[in-house]
């Protein structure tokens, strides 16, 4: 339990004692003291100074009196600031905290729970490949599932493939006229991309027969709808939905291209799953559901035969969940899915990464559910996280003006050798082990870019910017980490940094710089519970950062190896150990590797 955990209970019994009064630990607030003010941790006084009758001032001066006369061994000293009580915890315990703690590579991790998760992420189309705002949804997606894991949960990762509708079919349609029987092998194109060109063409060759239909009089709408290429795209989704067997087999080849690549890409950037759904096989789901909330008058049927359900009493409007021919919608299928999903895992909670557009989407779909009378239906969880846009706009991938994940990748690994390259420090490094280092900093630049944002934020994708040893980077956070290395393996004879650290006892006073960086490392847990509940990696990037920057302020301002004692080198050298231990378990629970030497 961190320290701030640890106060919360002396101050109810201090309550208790004091002025006879029960007060719920809920009802306590503590923060990290300020810098302006001296203390470490700082109870709000406010929440209770109207139900005990007695002024802030007094109220603090009497609990710190109490807590340091009952816990000597923990508190040295109290102020009170207007309605904040800050306290100063003893160095014995920061010590303690250390030695107990330095070699642990598990901080904050908890046994399971016996909670059921599932968290599904990335969902592409499969008529192009993953692109970079893919990129934001995997990782977050990933970073979450992973912070659920060591909280104890069981976590299953889920993904749907969405390998039917319009969307499919022009690709097909594009492969079919243009493709001249070119496979990805023939091209050397990866199976992703070389679909994704033929939607592009699509998009192409769509936009030269709008402009003849409008030039023939035609409007916009009346060329689209009529040109050619989109009646038999519209004609080979019935075909496929009539079960076509060539359609069907045309099909299956090329989404057999697009998972191909999608899983190179995943290899890649560390993206995986449990379990895949696929569109074509869920869309019919639903139905069932929808026939029983029919029965139930959770729907009503109109005059044509479509169904729907009447949500404006909740603020929305009257939504389609089945068509006047019987076919399904999308909320149909995502009705039938949750459905079938719980029936698998018997989840407690059920996380969709899903980009901010489907807000109004997901609101809908928690709301049927509840109104269904789903045992699950409280524990949807939409992560509705913002666009990632580039400097001239939205990406939008039939005008094929999107960045496309592999070649960003590519991108970013050059640009990770120049730099490494400029500083000059790399010279005993086998080709094996530079190339593994430019893939390390590449993805770690990239995935830090892309999750130090609170999701719900838009964001501008800069790559110049992610990759920066000195500024709020991954890539400066793995060199502090591979600093941190290299001092602990001169620490030892054997300059592998085992054994380097000596348990001798340490009582002299700690240095400002040294109980600062202690002080950061020991609210490890903490942050990773914020982020548990938040559901947001961010907060977990920005501590990482902060804690690699300040072991960069002491680094500069303490020796470790050359420390003016015994007893200081191995204070620094745990200091360094855990510090080392926090980064890489803080960078690996976003999926960012920490190289040992850079």
């Amino acid at each position: 339990m961190s320290i701030a955990g640890r106060i919360k209970p002396l101050v109810v019994t201090a309550l208790k004692d004091l002025y006879g009064q029960d007060i719920a630990s809920s009802a306590i607030t503590i923060n990290s003291t300020k810098p302006e003010f001296e203390g470490d941790y700082t109870i709000v006084l406010f929440g209770f100074v109207k139900q005990l009758k007695k002024a802030p001032e007094a109220l603090g001066k009497e609990i710190g009196e109490y807590l340091i006369s009952k816990n000597p061994e923990l508190f040295t000293a109290h102020n009170v600031i207007k309605g904040f009580l800050n306290l100063t915890i003893s160095d014995s315990y920061w010590i303690r905290f250390l030695q107990d703690n330095h070699t642990n590579k598990e901080l904050g991790y908890k046994s399971n729970n016996g909670q059921v998760v599932i968290v599904e992420y990335s969902s592409p189309n499969t008529n192009k490949p993953l692109h970079l705002g893919h990129l934001r949804n995997n990782f977050l997606g990933w970073s979450v599932a992973q912070l659920l894991k060591v909280s104890g949960y069981e976590v299953v990762k889920t993904a749907i493939m969405n390998d039917r509708g319009i969307h499919i079919c022009k690709s097909m349609l594009s492969w079919q006229w243009y493709g001249n029987g070119e496979t990805p092998e023939s091209t050397g194109i990866k199976g992703d991309h070389f679909v994704g060109d033929y939607y592009v063409r699509f998009g192409e060759e769509l936009k030269k027969e709008i402009e003849k239909g409008i030039a023939a009089g035609q409007t916009k709408e009346e060329a689209e709808k009529k040109a050619p290429i989109m009646e038999a795209a519209q004609k080979m989704l019935f075909d496929w939905e009539n079960g076509d067997p060539e359609v069907k087999a045309l099909w299956k080849k090329m989404n057999g291209w697009v998972y191909e690549g999608f899983n190179e890409t995943y290899k890649k950037i560390g993206s995986d799953f449990d379990r895949n759904y696929f569109e074509s096989e869920t869309y019919v789901l639903g139905k069932e559901i929808v026939e029983d909330g029919l029965r139930k008058g959770v729907f009503f049927k109109k005059a044509d035969g479509s169904v729907w359900i009447d949500l404006t009493a909740e603020g929305l409007d009257e939504k389609l969940v089945l068509r006047k021919d019987g076919t399904s919608v999308y909320i149909t299928q995502d009705l039938g899915l949750a459905d079938q999903k719980y029936e698998q895992y018997h989840y407690d909670q059920s996380i969709h990464v899903i980009a901010d557009e489907q807000n109004y989407h997901m609101k809908v779909l928690k709301l049927i559910l509840e109104k269904l009378g789903k045992p699950y239906a409280k524990g949807i969880y939409h992560l509705s996280y913002g666009l990632v846009e580039l400097p001239t706009g939205r990406m939008k991938t039939r005008e094929g003006t999107v960045v496309d994940a592999d070649d960003i990748i590519e991108e970013l690994k050059k640009v990770a050798k120049a730099k490494t390259e400029e500083l000059g420090k790399v010279k005993d490094f086998n080709p094996g082990e530079l190339s593994e280092l430019f893939e390390t900093i590449a993805l770690g630049a990239l995935k830090f870019f892309l999750l130090r944002v609170d999701p719900k934020k838009k964001m501008l994708f800069n790559p110049e910017e992610s990759i920066d040893f000195h500024g709020f980077t991954g890539p400066f956070i793995q060199y502090i980490h591979a600093r941190i290395k290299s001092v602990l393996r001169k620490a030892t004879p054997m300059g592998n940094g085992a054994n380097a650290i000596t348990p001798i006892p340490i009582g002299a006073p700690l240095l400002p710089l040294e109980k600062k960086l202690i002080v950061q490392l020991e609210q490890f847990p903490t942050l990773i519970e914020q982020a548990v509940t938040d559901h947001d990696p961010s907060a977990l990037a920005i501590y990482a950062y902060e804690v690699a920057r300040s072991f960069s302020g002491f680094y500069t301002e303490h020796s470790v190896l050359s420390a003016e004692s015994e007893e200081k080198k191995q204070l620094r050298l745990m200091i360094s150990e855990l510090t080392s231990n926090v980064i890489a378990s803080s960078m690996g629970l976003l999926g960012i590797r920490v190289p040992e030497r850079m």
